[in-house]
């Protein structure tokens, strides 16, 4: 059955032409390209990488970023490219805001002039893969522990140190690395062939399977003097970026939860037992409508955020509200479509089963749910409950 796209209070008139028509060509793409393959992709553990290029012609990489070969679209429309992938996998989704959000714009928004050539308009058109190397094995939330050094050299910088969690690792042609120079964050970008440089993937997931996971390892690896990122120092410039990505996953999880509801609704009508279809009965029908009213919720806090954005009014701690609320109704959402499936739900012919893994690392990644409650505690207290 076709995909119906929930919108139970009219938002989408509230949506320019524009934002609209990307919109619904990013929803065809999803249609026709990413659900016929991404569940044998998600039981194999393996990204599509075919899908890439045509990301780049269709101008989804850096699309909110202007000039070196972006799309210049708004952030709105930026959001719900990120919904409609999202509602194919969180794994097509996540490639894009990496791509897009954490090395791409940093470059853009730090970057020389030099650096711009080089990388942004191979990366929008998909011919080069980044990677965002902050998170590591013992810091996580705390990233200003991080223990990754950067040492100067008479030719340019010597790091050293591991990343782990990092998507788009062992795929990507450059990695945008944070390390401490002088007990300062820095960027830097390293090429992936440089020698010092290896990336392990991680496997054994159980979520985010159609998606790139790696451990970066910088063992004596050498770069030069133009690999650093000039126009940031400290913890301003990976929370910068963290603030861009979050963004998309506002609008992704949304799109995680659509889809979930549609397929439970579809199969609510369906399936009958005793008398009627389940749909008909109603411990199912308030389960369907909690998901209605959540994610009419979670699409208007979206519709907000890209306005509050495109008004430069938009904060991190607001982005931080969106982000706890909609990865966790989305959770919390697969799970109850999930259990309208009954047994059938556990299967890869359906998608519920699916998002309901990948949420699991969506709730977690880019600021834990706890951690974001602890980050809009502060701002509405002007209390810090964590160190930093």
């Amino acid at each position: 059955m076709a995909y119906a796209a929930l919108d139970y209070y009219g938002i989408d008139e509230l949506f320019t032409h524009e934002e609209r028509m990307v919109r619904d060509t990013v929803r065809e793409l999803v249609t026709s390209r990413v659900m016929p393959t991404i569940g044998k992709h998600w039981s194999a553990g393996t990204f599509p990488h075919e899908l890439i290029p045509l990301f780049g012609e269709m101008g989804l990489l850096g699309p909110s970023l202007t000039g070196y070969g972006c799309a210049g679209i708004s952030p709105t429309a930026y959001g719900l490219i990120c919904q409609e992938l999202e509602r194919g996998d969180s794994g097509i989704r996540s490639f894009v805001s990496v791509q897009s959000s954490l090395v791409m714009y940093p470059i853009w928004a730090f970057g020389s002039e030099a650096q711009k050539q080089k990388y942004l308009p191979e990366m929008a058109a998909g011919r080069m893969i980044g990677c965002f190397g902050l998170t590591e094995p013992d810091f996580g939330s705390n990233p200003t522990g991080m223990l990754t050094t950067a040492t100067k050299t008479a030719g340019g910088y010597r790091l050293n140190g591991t990343k782990r969690w990092i998507t788009n690792g062992s795929a990507a042609h450059v990695a945008l690395v944070w390390a401490k120079l002088d007990g300062k964050v820095h960027g830097f970008l390293v090429p992936t062939k440089t020698k010092g440089f290896t990336a392990r993937d991680i496997h054994g997931k159980w979520s985010l399977r159609a998606s790139v996971t790696s451990e970066l390892h910088m063992e004596d690896c050498e770069v030069g003097e133009d690999a650093m990122l000039p126009g940031v120092s400290g913890m301003r410039g990976p929370l910068s970026c963290l603030t861009q990505a979050r963004f998309g996953i506002c609008y992704g999880a949304v799109g995680a939860a659509m889809s979930c509801y549609d397929e439970a609704l579809s199969y609510a009508k369906d399936r009958v037992q005793f008398s009627r279809p389940i749909a008909g009965y109603q411990l199912v029908q308030k389960k369907l409508v909690d998901m209605v009213t959540e994610i009419t919720k979670a699409q208007l806090l979206c519709l907000r955020l890209g306005r509050l954005k495109e008004a430069d009014r938009l904060t991190p701690s607001q982005i931080s509200l969106a982000k706890r609320n909609n990865c966790s109704i989305a959770r919390d959402i697969a799970r109850d479509a999930r259990d309208i499936l009954g047994a059938n739900g556990v299967t890869d012919e359906y998608q519920c089963g699916r998002h309901m893994l990948n949420l699991e690392s969506v709730f977690t990644y880019e600021g834990t749910h706890d951690i974001h409650t602890l980050v809009i505690g502060q701002d509405v207290t002007g209390l810090a409950a964590f160190d930093g």
